[in-house]
Parts: C-alpha cells; sequence; structure tokens
C-alpha cells in the first residue's frame, strides 16, 4: 500500500492520501479522543504522541499535531492508516452514520433569507468546499444574519493561520460576488 502525503496551508495540519475511499458518507472531523472511539482508525492515529486531530475527508485523512515534528510524527502515522486498511476495520465501529459526528448547532437565518441562503449553500458546495478539501479541510455553512454568513472551518482550515485570508479575501469576496445582501463572512 502506498500512501502519499501532502503540505497544508496550516503547517500543524498534514495530509494523507491512502489511495482508497476514507469517508464517502460525509466529512468527519475528531477533536477529542474521547470521540475516537467509534474509529478504528482515529483510536490508532490518536494513539500516535502528538496528534491532536483527526479529520476524515471522502479520500483523504488530514492529522494535525500538537507537538512534535513531522520528520518523527509521519513514519507513526502512515504505519497506523497502513494496518487500519489492512486489519479491514471499517471506518466507524458503531455503523451509526458518519453525520451523528456533526456538531449538534442548527442552522440559524430568518425565513425571509431562505432564497439567499439556498445560493450561499450552493456556492460553497459548488466551487468553495472542493478547493478547501484540496487543502485538507472542510468549510460548512451554520448561519446568516444581519449580512453576515456564519461558517465552520474544519480539518486543516481549523485553527489554520491563513484562514482569516481564505475567509475575508477568498470566501467572501466570492460571496460579495453573487450575492450583494452578504457584507461579511465569519468563522465560528
Amino acid at each position: 500500500m502506498f500512501i502519499q502525503t501532502e503540505a497544508t496551508p496550516n503547517p500543524a495540519t498534514l495530509k494523507f492520501l491512502p489511495g482508497r475511499s476514507v469517508s464517502p458518507e460525509g466529512p468527519i472531523e475528531l477533536r477529542d479522543p474521547a470521540l475516537a472511539e467509534r474509529s478504528p482508525l482515529a483510536i490508532r492515529l490518536f494513539g500516535v504522541k502528538g496528534v491532536s486531530a483527526v479529520f476524515f475527508g471522502s479520500d483523504f485523512i488530514t492529522v494535525t499535531k500538537a507537538e512534535g515534528e513531522w520528520p518523527h510524527l509521519k513514519p507513526a502515522i502512515l504505519g497506523a492508516i497502513m494496518e487500519h486498511y489492512m486489519s479491514g476495520a471499517p471506518l466507524m465501529s458503531d455503523g451509526a452514520p458518519t453525520d451523528a459526528l456533526a456538531e449538534s448547532e442548527e442552522e440559524f437565518f430568518a425565513d425571509e433569507d431562505a432564497a439567499t441562503v439556498e445560493t450561499i449553500k450552493e456556492l460553497l458546495e459548488t466551487r468553495i468546499r472542493p478547493a478547501v478539501a484540496g487543502d485538507g479541510g472542510d468549510i460548512t455553512f451554520r448561519g446568516f444574519k444581519d449580512g453576515t454568513v456564519y461558517l465552520v472551518m474544519k480539518g486543516s482550515c481549523s485553527g489554520c493561520p491563513s484562514s482569516t485570508a481564505t475567509l475575508k479575501h477568498g470566501i467572501q469576496n466570492l460571496l460579495r460576488h453573487f450575492l450583494p445582501q452578504v457584507r461579511e463572512v465569519e468563522a465560528v
């Protein structure tokens, strides 16, 4: 098994491409080892000293470190990923839908903004999420209020030094171009 690695804009996060499907039902972010108990792969990854977060995309895994250097952590992470795939274990051990790990907070927006929100979600899905996934992360809609779009950044985008620039210059400008009622974009 050959696993490729890619740097991400976040120096604390590395992207691993196992050449196989990872989470086809949707992205999963685990920022707490206690949540990892539902995933045999996450248990292995959090078992590597220094790993602080794991994100599963459709065909990639991003791992965030709290300590240590990548040259020391990378072999152990590659070994954990390889062991997981060789074992044949599922991504989630309890068979529960992967979206069960999504944040419990509901979306918020006024009823009169439903059409605007629909356009925001379409732009996120077709133009923004694919680019963010290329960097090892994900972005989801949380709300829209008083001209401000609230988004959740996950994976390598969460805590990334360049995420503010991505939000303010990239995403905000794109949404403003298509929707003049959007004034600002904020991460939650």
